[in-house]
């Protein structure tokens, strides 16, 4: 069995979800009736047949503020994620944002936006801009965050909610502890796994200490901590916005590609392009009445 997932906030009609009924029997899925979660933002749709196909299907679908997930019905109450932070649990990308500091913003932003399309090795790319921050007094960083550091709404309720009802939370990212470590903090992650800005004499050198968070580091995060907690990955769940985040994003029993560019879109197993964080909670079959609001 399978569930489809409408979500459109408020402006979810019973003509779309007929027409996703009619998109899924017309294509030979066995299709059951409608099961609203809250009525008017989004419902389930549980059906027999081709996930694939039903995916493919659904697609086409095009109402505006739309978004639609499709996966198995039997463990999508899932037991842990694994976040991205810049662009995901926050509302920007603190190495812009520190660069603008700098007076360097759109030289950094324009390799921040190709290394997120996946066309720069995101090593490499992390190296060249963090060497332009060389010199940077280690108090900017703590003023950047303050200034220019908003969480994605939704943020504090997915995990909170997601944690009421026994799961874990990790934040990995790619960007540094020094926003990493406060925003896991305001939101409620477990762990925070991030890279740490190298500083001597009270200012940046311009390099990261190692290990390097990457992406193979948030697949490995995923693994390990599936492992230890004795999780198969199909109980786990994967978000995030950028080529770094494919590896995770993969593995995970769902993986979710938030407000996303094109290549993690593309290998997700849903793109959320309209809503906030919590429809990553009806994504997984709670109701609003359930939701512990952050």
């Amino acid at each position: 069995m399978f569930v489809a997932t409408l979500i459109a906030d408020g402006k979810l009609t019973g003509e779309v979800v007929r027409e996703a009924i009619d998109r899924l029997d017309m294509t030979g899925h066995d299709v059951g009736a409608p099961h609203w979660l809250d009525v008017g933002d989004a419902v389930d749709i549980a059906f027999e047949g081709s996930l694939v196909s039903a995916r493919k299907e659904l697609a086409k679908m095009d109402h505006g503020a739309l978004d639609v997930v499709v996966q198995p019905l039997g463990d999508r109450t899932k037991k842990l994620i694994i976040a991205d932070m810049d662009s995901t649990m926050i509302r920007c990308e603190c190495i812009d944002e520190l660069a603008d500091y700098a007076g360097l913003k759109p030289q950094i932003s324009a390799i921040t936006e190709r290394a997120m399309k996946g066309e720069l090795d995101f090593r490499a790319a992390l190296a060249e801009r963090v060497a332009l921050l060389g010199g940077m007094d280690e108090s900017v960083l703590a003023e950047c965050r303050i200034e220019r550091v908003r969480l994605t709404r939704g943020a504090r309720t997915l995990i909170q909610t997601m944690k009421a009802h026994g799961a874990r939370s990790v934040l990995v990212t790619g960007g540094f502890t020094a926003f990493a470590d406060p925003v896991g903090e305001a939101i409620g992650f477990d762990r925070v796994v991030a890279n740490v800005l190298e500083v001597v004499d009270g200012k940046l050198t311009g390099r990261v200490t190692e290990p390097v968070v990457d992406a193979s580091t948030k697949h490995a995060t995923l693994t390990a901590e599936a492992a230890k907690h004795g999780l198969p990955l199909a109980d786990t769940l994967a978000v995030g916005d950028g080529a770094n985040d494919i590896p995770m994003i993969t593995a995970a029993g769902l993986g979710i590609a938030y407000h996303p560019h094109a290549a993690a879109a593309q290998a997700a197993d849903a793109a959320i392009r309209h809503h906030d964080l919590t429809a990553l909670l009806w994504a997984q079959g709670y109701p609003r009445r359930d939701w512990v609001l952050g």
